[in-house]
C-alpha cells in the first residue's frame, strides 16, 4: 500500500483499535491491520497527536511491577471515527471511479 494512503488510515486505525476497550501500545500495534505495516517509531507519534487533538486521554495501570500506558478513546475521538464513515460514500465514488475510468455522473 502506498505510504501517503496509510497516513490517511493510521489514525483512525488507532482510533477504532481502542473504540470498544482501552489499549495500550503493543496491543495496538497487533491489533490495526497489517496492511499498514504499523511500527512502534510510527504509532507512539500517532498516539501523542491523537492525545493533543482531544481524540484520546492516557492512564496508567501497574502490570507486573511496572506502569503500563493505556488508552482510552474521548468523545471527540469517536465524533471523528463517525465523521470518517460518513465519508465512505465520497471514497467508494472515487475508488469506482479509477475502477470504471468515469464518475456516476458521466453515466
Amino acid at each position: 500500500m502506498d505510504a501517503q494512503l496509510k497516513r490517511g488510515f493510521l489514525d483512525i486505525c488507532v482510533l477504532a483499535a481502542v473504540k470498544n476497550e482501552d489499549s495500550y501500545g503493543y496491543k495496538i500495534l497487533k491489533d490495526v491491520p497489517k496492511a499498514l505495516e504499523l511500527t512502534e517509531s510510527t504509532l507512539y507519534p500517532v498516539l501523542k497527536r491523537l492525545e493533543a487533538a482531544g481524540c484520546l486521554a492516557e492512564y496508567t495501570v501497574e502490570y507486573n511491577s511496572r506502569l503500563r500506558k493505556y488508552y482510552k478513546i474521548t468523545q471527540q475521538g469517536l465524533e471523528r471515527i463517525q465523521k470518517f464513515s460518513e465519508e465512505r460514500k465520497c471514497v467508494l465514488e472515487i475508488y469506482d471511479y479509477i475502477q470504471r475510468g468515469k464518475s456516476n455522473d458521466q453515466k
